[in-house]
């Protein structure tokens, strides 16, 4: 009897316009590398955005999706400077947390979420808190937490 061949792992990261990104992307690219897998990467982009009528509301989820795309080219490219293999570019419409978890729940091979903390006195950072401060349990795959004051140095002897 023959298995069926499995998709390597993935990583997924959320990415966002916090500072923190950039090192989530990098340590689950270099881990990534390092250990045969891929990377996701993931923006969300809210629902709510889209309560007009109809013209409307298609016109401002092409924006939101557009703006969506130029996110995911800007943190992709300043990646590209320090990996050669390009992460998958997902982009979801829905609440935040319920959108990683419909993604992780799509994709089978998804095998970490990473997220990055904000080192600031505000905290980690919003989707952070949410996630680690009651709905952890909630996700069916690790989460890894990626201080965001990290350097590349550091992120390199860590993965």
């Amino acid at each position: 009897m023959s298995e069926t061949p499995r998709e390597p792992r993935k990583f997924l990261v959320v990415v966002d316009e916090t500072p923190e990104c950039e090192q989530a992307l990098l340590y689950a690219a270099r881990r990534a590398e390092r250990t045969g897998a891929s990377v996701v990467a993931l923006v969300v982009v809210a629902p709510s955005e889209f309560q007009h009528w109809l013209g409307v509301e298609e016109r401002m989820r092409e924006e939101a999706e557009e703006e969506a795309n130029e996110l995911l080219d800007r943190a992709l490219n300043r990646l590209s400077k320090y990996t050669v293999k390009e992460p998958e570019r997902r982009v979801v419409i829905a609440d935040r947390t319920d959108g990683i978890r419909q993604l992780i729940a799509e994709d089978p091979s998804i095998a970490v979420l990473v997220l990055a903390a904000a080192g600031g006195p505000d905290g980690p950072g919003p989707l952070v808190s949410a996630i680690a401060g009651g709905q952890a349990g909630r996700y069916p795959v690790p989460i890894t937490l990626v201080p965001g004051g990290l350097t590349v140095e550091e992120i390199d002897a860590i993965t």
